[in-house]
């Protein structure tokens, strides 16, 4: 998810865990092993926490915050410069000079989606009637001020593929940002426990990867070449982002003027449990294939493709399962977690997740296209992604409410695959085979949970 110094901090190893002795496949393996291990443990605090939570705070609570989230990961998005892939992708990832300068384009990054916060939080508060989101939304920002800060060591951790020490970080920062969160809602009892939670756990993780994560000790710089080649690398991923903002925000932002605040809280507890697959193969994605494709390129040879058809058929097998599984066991899975003022989520849940079957077959395909630096191809995907998307997302909701969005929603992962595939032949990266089995599996899995559970979806959709 090495030694102190600056000047020494080019020649360190990145993160300082494993010896740089170690293969380039014992060390993608151990990635892989770590991301797993890091995302199972951080969803199992994500969903102890949510359960504690909700039966502390309400699902008007819970709404209110999805909304709030939505637009400081907006904000977020919209600024991305692509900061990380940059790192992780150049070919001075590990000179300091690169590496100041990310990082002090960073800073001032965090400052400007804060001062963005102050200025927008009210006219939104007003566009969704609610008053308190003026209040909640800049205070959340902060979090973002403080993020700026936060090391670059921990890309240059992900570059080389030694996350071991940065995963055991990142999951005491979690633990501790949830401990923060539940004492606040025992004592606040409202949605200001969930803002400051972030908040201050944020400060927690700028500490513990300044002080316990070893490597290159960033400092302010601007250098011209480097903050050129960001630039150049980061142009399209700025962009891409944005479209990425209305992949993976849009539900939200169109159900906050459909749904009342208290039903947007139950459909993001759905959401939640739904996009775990998703979420995993994301961060596996990131983490872990950039880095493979950039060392082992798919046009290079017939080996190299080999490798990668049977690691990405592993990874979405996986994925798929994981979806099939959820959707089968979702109702039960809420009915068992969460209390009856929840109910409703066990259909969303189910309907999100056959969504999702569709949506990770693909999925890595991305990291070819950023591992040999095109950023425009993937600016082109996440592009017509986002225009397909959000058109039919906007269009079934404003006819048929929450129905109608899941609907286009699924629509728009078939109409988008084209697209995935022409970013995939460009880079050779391409495997028929793989999304055909996929997709069947995906299918006969989907249709069975709908069949099953169509009396639970219904009660959940129309409500």
């Amino acid at each position: 998810m090495t030694d102190e110094g600056g000047a020494a901090g080019a020649a360190a190893p990145a993160a300082g865990v494993e010896p740089k002795t170690k293969s380039f496949a014992a060390r993608a393996m151990g990635t892989g092993a770590w991301s797993v291990a890091n995302f199972g443990v951080s969803q199992i605090l994500r969903l102890a926490s949510n359960l504690v939570l909700t039966r502390i705070l309400s699902p008007d609570d819970f709404g209110l915050m999805a909304l709030v989230s939505s637009f400081l990961i907006g904000l977020s998005m919209f600024s991305d410069m692509g900061l990380g892939p940059s790192i992780m992708q150049s070919k001075r990832g590990d000179d300091p000079a690169f590496l100041d300068t990310a990082w002090t384009i960073k800073v001032v990054r965090g400052f400007i989606i804060f001062g963005a916060a102050v200025i927008f939080a009210w006219p939104l508060a007003l566009f969704y009637d609610a008053p308190a989101f003026a209040w909640v939304f800049p205070t959340a920002a902060i979090s973002m001020v403080v993020g700026g800060f936060f090391p670059t060591r921990i890309d240059t951790a992900a570059r080389h593929l030694r996350v071991g020490r940065l995963t055991m970080l990142e999951l005491s920062n979690q633990l501790i940002g949830i401990l923060i969160t539940i004492v606040a809602a025992l004592i606040l009892r409202n949605v200001w426990a969930l803002v400051w939670g972030n908040v201050l756990g944020a400060f927690v993780q700028l500490a513990m990867f300044h002080y316990m994560l070893p490597g290159h000790i960033d400092r302010f710089r601007m250098e011209k070449a480097a903050r050129d080649e960001i630039v150049k690398f980061g142009k399209w991923i700025f962009f891409s982002t944005i479209c990425g903002y209305l992949l993976f925000q849009g539900d939200r932002l169109v159900l906050g003027r459909v749904l009342t605040l208290d039903h947007l809280g139950i459909y993001n507890i759905g959401q939640f449990l739904a996009t775990v697959p998703a979420v995993l193969g994301t961060a596996m994605s990131g983490r872990l294939f950039i880095s493979v494709y950039r060392e082992h390129p798919p046009g290079e040879s017939a080996e190299n493709r080999r490798t990668l058809m049977r690691v990405r058929a592993v990874f979405t097998l996986v994925l798929v399962l994981l979806a099939i599984t959820l959707a089968l066991i979702g109702p039960w899975l809420v009915n068992h977690l969460y209390d009856a003022r929840y109910e409703r989520a066990g259909g969303i849940l189910v309907a999100i997740a056959c969504i999702q079957m569709l949506l990770v077959i693909p999925l890595n395909y991305e990291c070819a296209a950023l591992a040999a630096g095109d950023s425009r191809g993937f600016f082109v995907l996440q592009s017509s992604r986002a225009l397909v998307y959000f058109a039919l997302v906007l269009v079934g909701a404003w006819l048929y409410g929450l129905t109608g969005m899941l609907a286009g929603q699924a629509l728009a992962q078939l109409a988008c695959y084209p697209v995935s595939v022409w970013l995939a032949r460009r880079h050779q990266a391409w495997d028929p085979r793989h999304d055909l089995v996929m997709a069947a599996l995906a299918v006969a899995g989907g249709c069975t949970a709908l069949m099953m559970h169509r009396d639970v979806i219904s009660a959940a959709l129309l409500h």
